[in-house]
């Protein structure tokens, strides 16, 4: 088993130098996993690490069709291995058979979206590297195949690390080109309930166009981060508490910035539930958290960039921060380290021109 977790991890490693681009990346992935033992279909998503809602995703055909009730499970029901709970976890791959002692019908999940799809089993990975969670990948077997046996998630669990640290990188990729970007205001688009497209402005049409391009669906397929996003939304409908997590996302384009998308619950005199979901290009309260933990900034790390966008001097951060302008400078020069320039006129640069940051007024 050593010997085909290390054989594994090298055609991981391999792939990831031959595709720079996420989307191509898990493409590749997956037709590689299917190498290692047997799968009958197959999922793999990038996550946001700030709200673990997905920024997009690459889905088979065998999971299509059910790609929208596993997100009802994920966010609206109380279940076996959900992502969240997997990402939170110091065991972030699980396998639904084992987690149900055999006893599948004990998940709502099999019995209400994989038994009825012809699934029997399902692998589960949170994708971590350095405590964060990039990714999600999902792995199906249908009933005339075994169950994932605990050889086969020790190996998934073993090239996780590989497969989100490149989720990570691709996370700051560059375009080579300069392409023009939607900066004619918000978007703004209101959806029922059930995730059906009421209305939408011109802007949001150019963003939906935009991003199943980028996912490679069909017009009448809803992007995964929009359904990620109004999903969370209505979990605080379904809460007892009332409370749940920001329903937000922000989503390195491919070929251009950082998109930032929100959904909320509208509420009315009626009963009828919408959904608010608007999109604009990121602002650095928006980027910031995402490439300071791509770059994998220490906390105060990221603090002392989150100045630096503000335009502190450095006897401002040490003020702010309570802490020596020494120390600050020990701080920058880390900074330095880590993302790969010289000086704070260089990282400036590079925050501003090369990944969309303004400057705060």
């Amino acid at each position: 088993m050593n010997l085909q977790i290390e054989i594994a991890k090298r055609k991981v490693i391999a792939l990831t130098k031959r595709h720079s681009s996420s989307q191509e990346f898990r493409v590749a992935l997956l037709d590689l996993l299917r190498s290692f033992f047997t799968i009958d279909a197959a999922c793999c998503s990038a996550v946001d690490p700030q709200t673990l809602l997905s920024t997009g995703a690459v889905t088979e055909d065998g999971v299509e069709a059910i790609h929208h009730r596993l997100f009802e499970n994920e966010y609206l029901s109380d279940d076996f291995n959900r992502y969240t709970q997997l990402a939170a976890s110091s065991e972030p791959v699980a396998v639904l058979s084992q987690a149900t002692g055999g006893e599948l019908v004990r998940s709502a999940r099999y019995l209400d979206v994989l038994y009825p799809a012809g699934f029997t089993d399902e692998l589960r990975a949170a994708l971590k590297y350095d405590g964060a969670c990039w990714g999600y990948l999902t792995l199906f077997r249908k009933g005339d195949q075994s169950f994932f046996n605990e050889e086969e998630r020790e190996l998934i669990a073993s090239i996780g690390p590989l497969i989100a640290y490149h989720l990570r990188k691709t996370s700051l990729s560059l375009p080579a080109d300069e392409h023009e970007w939607i900066n004619d205001g918000p978007g703004i688009a209101v959806l029922s309930a059930s995730l059906q497209v009421l209305s939408a402005n011109a802007i949001s049409e150019q963003w939906l166009i935009l991003l199943r391009k980028w996912e490679s669906i069909d017009e009448q397929t809803l992007p995964r981060p929009i359904r990620a996003v109004c999903s969370r939304a209505l979990s605080e409908h379904s809460s007892p508490s009332g409370q749940t997590s920001m329903a937000k996302v922000c989503i390195r384009m491919p070929d251009g910035p950082y998109l930032a998308l929100q959904a909320s619950l509208m509420h009315g005199e009626s009963d009828i539930i919408h959904i608010a979901v608007w999109f604009e290009p990121a602002k650095p309260a928006d980027m910031l958290p995402l490439v300071s933990e791509a770059y994998g900034l220490s906390e105060r790390e990221k603090q002392i960039l989150e100045g630096i966008v503000r335009g502190f001097s450095t006897k401002e951060l040490a003020s702010t921060y309570h802490i020596s302008a020494y120390t600050v400078q020990d701080h920058l020069k880390s900074i330095f380290v880590k993302t790969g320039v010289t000086s704070r006129r260089e990282l400036i640069w590079q925050l501003f021109s090369r990944f969309g940051v303004q400057a705060e007024k």
